[in-house]
């Protein structure tokens, strides 16, 4: 077996590693026999060098394997399924569309990250409600879908130990944006998952990781080929993201939104990646035979209320107090009663009177990451509360001087120059202005497996 120097110098020679060879790397990178410098010599020659579809297999496939692959009951076959975004502004799908899922008769072993840079985490937006606990063993997470039929938690340490070691390294190594490393960590985790079908929401746009459509197109494509090549039925849509999903943006301000929605009164663009996703996963796994009919079911439990008792469950399975939900899934309720309210709210107000042209959703983002509601660094805590609400949707006509923005802060407070940057975000156009046509959709285009047997 060659050393671990003459893999890398392979590699970094533009070479094609063999299956053996990306088993023996990744094996020293679970059992902590290769040094830090050399998985990160490793890590920037794949980078700089690329892998072909058999390197990004095998590598993923080895991640994969390198801890606890779940295994679940003959029953739930064809039943197991999950969906991943590579992030977003005010992404709350997973809130909704996990609980519909389960609503449906599937289960969702919906395995979560945290906040990075300007996207939110699920697991954040999670722990914003008292009690909710998102460790959960493995044997856990089995119980709670055989009650509940879903569950949303953080990466157990027994799974995909690999990817924990790598993910930190790109990190330090500016390797992050690698096609083949973005492939291994989040099919890899999935596959650990033993899934019938996933559906990936891959965003591209201003606020998203790849600006514009074609590159987020070619990820997608590797991805869908890469978790086929695992067994896994995958599919990718392409939705874009420029302004926000929904409304708010933060927090405990996702959670309430996604609990109005589960009482069916959420924002159509919300609405229309839940059931755009949710239905590719009843139409994968046989359920029904077209897209449009699994989109219906999918809102028919949000619309009926099926979701919202779903995630009421789901939050007593993960330790809230049943009181508490039962609040929090209530027809009147108070949430700020429960949910941590910021300090202070301070309303932005629109420069002139015209149409809500743009909104710029990375603007918003990173100017609420530095006032506290994401982080730098893993490991960091967040405020909860921080965050802000749009009061106007784009297409809207507005005068000049009315709210458009709420912003919920605490320490620090907002600088000037802060102020102005989201001032800046949002663009008023004339009442004329050829830019606001009907809302477009956001998502672009399916890319569905090619064995599909539908």
């Amino acid at each position: 077996m060659q050393s671990i120097p003459d893999l890398i110098r392979k590699k970094r020679d533009g070479e094609a590693l063999s299956d053996e060879e990306i088993k023996a790397f990744i094996r020293t990178v679970t059992n902590k026999t290769i040094q830090d410098c050399q998985t990160g010599a490793m890590l920037m020659a794949i980078w700089q060098k690329g892998m072909v579809d058999a390197e990004i297999q095998t590598l993923t496939r080895e991640m994969m394997s390198s801890g606890e692959v779940m295994s679940w009951p003959k029953e739930w076959a064809g039943l197991v399924v999950d969906k991943h975004s590579t992030g977003g502004v005010g992404d709350k799908v997973s809130l909704v569309l996990a609980p519909a899922l389960a609503a449906c008769g599937y289960k969702v072993p919906m395995i979560s990250g945290r906040g990075l840079a300007h996207t939110g985490g699920t697991l954040d937006k999670l722990e914003s409600i008292p009690g909710f606990n998102i460790h959960q063993s493995t044997a856990q997470i089995r119980d709670i879908l055989a009650s509940v039929g879903c569950c949303i938690v953080g990466q157990t340490e027994t799974l995909v130990p690999a990817d924990r070691v790598l993910y930190a390294l790109r990190d330090a190594t500016s390797t992050v944006d690698s096609p083949p490393l973005i492939a291994g960590s989040i099919i890899s985790k999935k596959g650990a998952e033993s899934l019938s079908a996933l559906v990936l929401d891959v965003k591209f746009g201003r606020a998203a990781l790849y600006k514009d459509l074609q590159s987020a197109k070619e990820l997608a494509q590797l991805l869908v080929t890469v978790g086929n090549g695992l067994g896994m039925r995958t599919a990718a849509a392409l939705s874009c993201m420029d302004a926000t999903i929904g409304r708010c943006v933060g927090n405990s301000l996702e959670v309430i939104e996604s609990l109005e929605t589960l009482k069916g009164k959420g924002p159509d663009d919300l609405m229309e990646l839940v059931t755009t996703l949710g239905g590719v996963l009843l139409m994968m796994t046989g359920k029904v035979s077209d897209q449009s009919e699994g989109r219906q079911q999918i809102s028919d439990a949000v619309i009926g209320g099926a979701a919202l008792s779903k995630f009421q469950a789901m939050m007593e399975a993960q330790g809230v107090a049943k009181e508490t939900a039962r609040s929090l899934c209530s027809t009147h309720t108070d949430y700020h009663r429960i949910l941590r309210k910021s300090e202070h709210q301070m309303d932005l107000k629109t420069p002139a009177e015209g149409v809500v042209v743009d909104i710029d959703g990375l603007t918003l983002a990173e100017v609420l990451h530095k006032l506290g509601a994401g982080r730098s660094k893993a490991g960091e805590p967040v405020n909860h509360s921080v965050g802000a609400e749009l009061l106007v949707s784009l297409g809207q006509r507005v005068s000049k001087g009315v709210s458009w923005l709420q912003l919920h802060y605490e320490d620090p407070a907002p600088t000037p120059d802060q102020i102005n940057r989201l001032q800046k975000a949002l663009t008023v156009g004339a009442l004329d202005d050829t830019r606001t046509q009907r809302k477009q959709p956001l998502v672009k285009e399916l890319l569905l497996p090619h064995s599909a047997s539908f």
